[in-house]
């Protein structure tokens, strides 16, 4: 068919978009949502946090396949055997998985020979974070269990990845992964980074407000972003604390995710003694996470192994500097002494240095958070992300026509 006739596209994730503030879930609803005059739109997805009928928003359909919710690879393979049985999936022109999903469809239509395309997004390389995450000493055993499980889950997505018309991925240090770890043609893969509507996420009119509206108080604010996994480093966030509150008694961490380490990050704050200089938000809202960044005096990312990091770039487009380790992927979204500080990959001493550099000086803050939201504004919108994706769905149809 042309490839600028309109075309229905169909998306794979375990997760509802709608319903988690993942970083794949928001690139899944900000990039569907602004194809719509161009495409049919369906988002597959699992029956988890009561996930259960259909829905349609922004002109998305979103659909429910049956999966445990229970853990996340039994859930993601309950999810995969049943999307195969949604009878109009297979009516699609173009699909789309993200990470460890859609592998049984696709295995399915390389058996028929059929010429539908598939492209397949990868974000953080799961071959990857599975070694980053063996180094980590502060794992427990629900940490070891989980990087076994994550080690299967990587089988699934190099076969996927091998099979794939084209690949999208987020950054350039994605991709060298994906050759390492996955050997796949590089010819086939297309960089499309994440974005953040800089609409949405924007410097705040009057923090201290906002501060006490969360019931934050007066005092500087160290705020987290992110899924409670091991590859977010948030054990090395514990150790940078315990030096910080130490020359700054005043500063609260805040903690906005949820997932498999939570009771972890309890138990590891409470034998430092920190629980009381923490407050954790398992879930927000889009509305209040975009007021939660405009209570922040610093952001911080303590990630080991990140594809590029959504939170980084929101954080730069609500005019906060950044603290995070300089690994791959971080550093293409950070520009270190220009919107944050990047420091030594591990090191909870160097990233307590960087928070207490930053916490005191309010003009240096306001420098690094000025300069990030001009960087996020012309390289990293939604709105170029989109444009970009669309691109690779023609491409990948136009090559199998």
């Amino acid at each position: 068919m042309p490839v600028m006739e309109r075309f229905r596209l169909a998306v794979f994730n375990t997760q509802p978009p709608h319903l988690y503030f993942g970083g794949v879930e928001r690139r899944i609803i900000e990039t569907t949502r602004r194809l719509t005059s161009k495409a049919d739109i369906t988002v597959y997805s699992g029956t988890k946090a009561g996930f259960k009928e259909p829905a349609k928003i922004d002109g998305v359909n979103l659909v429910p396949c049956n999966s445990t919710d229970k853990i996340y690879p039994l859930d993601n393979w309950s999810f995969n055997k049943n999307l195969i049985k949604q009878a109009d999936v297979w009516e699609a022109d173009v699909f789309e998985a993200h990470n460890d999903n859609g592998y049984r469809l696709l295995k399915i239509l390389k058996q028929q020979g059929s010429k539908k395309p598939f492209v397949h997004t990868i974000h953080g390389v799961l071959a990857d974070e599975y070694e980053q995450a063996k180094q980590n000493v502060y794992a427990g055993f629900r940490g070891r269990l989980a990087n076994q499980f994550m080690r299967r889950l990587a089988k699934f997505e190099k076969e996927t990845a091998q099979n794939a018309t084209l690949i999208a991925t987020i950054s350039r240090v994605s991709l060298e992964k994906m050759q390492k770890h996955y050997n796949v043609d590089p010819s086939k893969v297309r960089i499309v980074p994440n974005g953040v509507d800089p609409e949405k996420y924007k410097p705040a009119d009057d923090p201290a407000a906002l501060k006490r509206k969360f019931g934050l108080g007066d005092v500087p604010v160290v705020l987290f972003v992110g899924n409670l996994i091991p590859r977010k480093g948030l054990p090395f966030l514990v150790e940078a604390a315990k030096k910080t509150v130490k020359s700054n008694a005043d500063v609260r961490f805040v903690v906005v995710g949820d997932g498999p380490l939570k009771n972890q990050l309890n138990a590891d704050l409470k034998n430092a003694n920190l629980s009381g200089r923490f407050t954790l938000f398992s879930r927000l809202t889009d509305e209040a996470l975009a007021e939660m960044y405009g209570c922040a005096d610093v952001f911080v990312l303590p990630s080991v192994q990140e594809g590029q990091g959504i939170v980084l770039l929101e954080a730069a487009s609500s005019g906060k500097p950044v603290v995070a380790f300089d690994i791959g992927g971080v550093n293409e979204a950070v520009e270190s002494g220009e919107t944050g500080l990047l420091v030594e990959r591990g090191n909870s001493g160097a990233l307590a240095d960087a928070l207490l550099k930053l916490l005191p000086d309010a003009d240096l803050r306001l420098k690094m958070g000025s300069a990030g939201r001009k960087f996020v504004m012309e390289n990293f919108t939604w709105d170029i992300c989109a444009q970009k994706m669309l691109a690779v769905y023609r491409e990948a149809m136009a090559l199998k026509a």
